[in-house]
């Protein structure tokens, strides 16, 4: 299928439609991490939460583009620490997305890898899910089930980020 003004897979141009193989494969070990989890259906929007978050981490967090099946491993303590409930995890999403944004221009074009990455990442922000309200409960005592209980419409990256940090944490 050609695109008109894409480049082909290997940027030698020629009207080729570009894959954008980098996001594709960071979602698929989200993916693959979080339904190892077992935490969520995979139908949910929880489920989507939790795999654009991690997507983006492991996206983002791949300084040399060169993210192997061997790294995977090697790269779990890192991907734990960076969606650490103390981390500054959406600042640091934004920050690299300026930094991949500035390479993309210095390349001299778009990267559909950004942007599949740029679309999770407007999802995360603009989607809303109602949650279970954890600072509203007594004495910070247990929820009895699951559908009790006071919620709040939480931002999607807010679930999807403890969900993605659980499910690397169970592999």
């Amino acid at each position: 299928m050609l695109h008109r003004g894409e480049e082909s897979t290997d940027g030698a141009g020629g009207g080729e439609l570009t894959v954008p193989m980098a996001w594709l494969y960071a979602e698929y070990i989200a993916d693959e991490l979080l339904r190892s989890g077992d935490l969520m259906p995979p139908t949910s929007f929880e489920f989507r939460a939790g795999r654009d978050a991690l997507a983006l981490t492991v996206f983002l967090s791949d300084t040399d583009g060169e993210l192997s099946g061997i790294q995977v491993v090697s790269q779990l303590e890192n991907w734990l620490s960076l969606t650490a409930y103390d981390q500054p995890w959406q600042d640091w999403v934004g920050d690299r997305m300026a930094e991949l944004a500035t390479e993309a221009v210095a390349a001299g074009g778009p990267s559909p890898d950004l942007e599949l990455a740029r679309a999770a990442w407007r999802w995360l922000e603009e989607t809303e899910l109602l949650a279970p309200d954890l600072n509203s409960v007594p004495g910070g005592g247990p929820v009895i089930g699951e559908d009790e209980g006071p919620k709040v419409w939480t931002p999607a990256w807010q679930l999807g980020l403890p969900l993605g940090h659980l499910a690397i944490h169970l592999f």
